[in-house]
């Protein structure tokens, strides 16, 4: 199996030490940045964005996307939401028509509320997309420790694909039908996490952090299954458990960013400080103005709207939602 990264974030580089344990892959790693992809290909390691992880023999870092798509079976799409539109348009003269691509994003269009696996189809053209996605820090992952995520897609066969190639003795991969469920949990979870990082920065405690990932995951269950999404998957590794992971990890970006709003520090700074890209701060822009207009109440992802956008203090967002009309769980 030949597998094209395209993306020379820590997660696609992760990807990329994975799949190059499976005995005759070829993999690459194609950068859209020529002093990058030479700086990895030299030093064997990716020193921006996953430090102390060697990247094997049997994978090739280049900025060139003819050589990176030659005799390629599979692409994994590895790029930031909020660049992916631009940088597909960039490259698809050269990318195959039809090729299966897999999906590690998480995140949300803004302008278009498009997931990003209807953004790959829309640039790329018609092609089968399998959505991989759960609790998968790259740290993690790149370091072979433990992990379980799902494979989600229309076509079966290609899900359980998919499964092969990334499983491992310390990577399990389930699959799973429900793509919108997958793709919004992954996406809203980010969210949540930028309020567990508040309720740190405040110097709250685990009740707190507890009643957040609790009522969280009510508030994107709702919001998914009213775009179309099964219940069920909210409860599995794309929702719940990488909500557990976003909300309480140390490597977790969205967290990091909330935690520096609760300490004090604006937007602005903590973004400019930032290599990697926290998706969690464009996605609630998207979902809280689709939430507005559909009548889906969110009211977790409109207090961190008010924080991120509107300079709102977060002890005051707090404060709101602890206050609000008191309702049954259930409701």
């Amino acid at each position: 199996m030949n597998v094209t990264i395209l993306g020379d974030g820590a997660m696609g580089t992760a990807c990329a030490v994975l799949v190059a344990t499976k005995p005759a892959s070829r993999v690459t790693i194609w950068s859209a940045f020529p002093d990058q992809a030479g700086a990895m290909q030299a030093a064997r390691e990716n020193v921006k964005f996953l430090p102390g992880v060697r990247i094997p023999d049997n994978v090739t870092v280049t900025a060139d996307i003819a050589g990176a798509v030659a005799a390629v079976d599979m692409f994994v799409a590895a790029i930031p939401t909020v660049y992916l539109r631009r940088t597909l348009a960039s490259i698809r003269q050269a990318i195959p028509a039809g090729a299966p691509t897999v999906s590690i994003i998480k995140g949300i269009e803004n302008e278009t509320f498009e997931r990003p696996s209807q953004i790959i189809t829309g640039v790329l053209g018609p092609r089968p997309v399998v959505v991989l996605s759960g609790p998968s820090h790259a740290e993690e992952i790149a370091r072979n420790l433990p992990a379980s995520v799902v494979a989600a897609s229309n076509d079966a066969e290609l899900a359980r694909q998919v499964q092969s190639l990334f499983s491992t003795p310390r990577f399990r991969v389930y699959t799973n039908p429900d793509v919108v469920g997958v793709e919004l949990a992954g996406a809203l979870k980010n969210v949540i996490g930028i309020a567990a990082g508040i309720c740190d920065g405040l110097g709250f405690g685990d009740n707190a952090k507890s009643a957040l990932l609790t009522r969280g995951l009510v508030e994107i269950t709702r919001f998914g299954v009213a775009l179309g999404a099964q219940v069920e998957t909210f409860a599995g590794l794309a929702g719940m458990g990488d909500l557990i992971t976003t909300c309480i990890s140390r490597h977790g970006r969205n967290r990091a960013v909330g935690e520096a709003l609760g300490k004090g520090r604006t937007l602005d700074d903590i973004l400019g400080g930032m290599q990697a890209v926290a998706e969690g701060v464009w996605t609630c822009r998207a979902v809280h103005n689709l939430a507005i207009e559909r009548g889906i109440d969110m009211p977790i992802t409109q207090q961190i709207y008010r924080v991120l956008f509107e300079k709102k203090s977060p002890l005051e967002a707090v404060n709101d939602l602890m206050v609000r009309e008191p309702k049954s769980e259930r409701e």
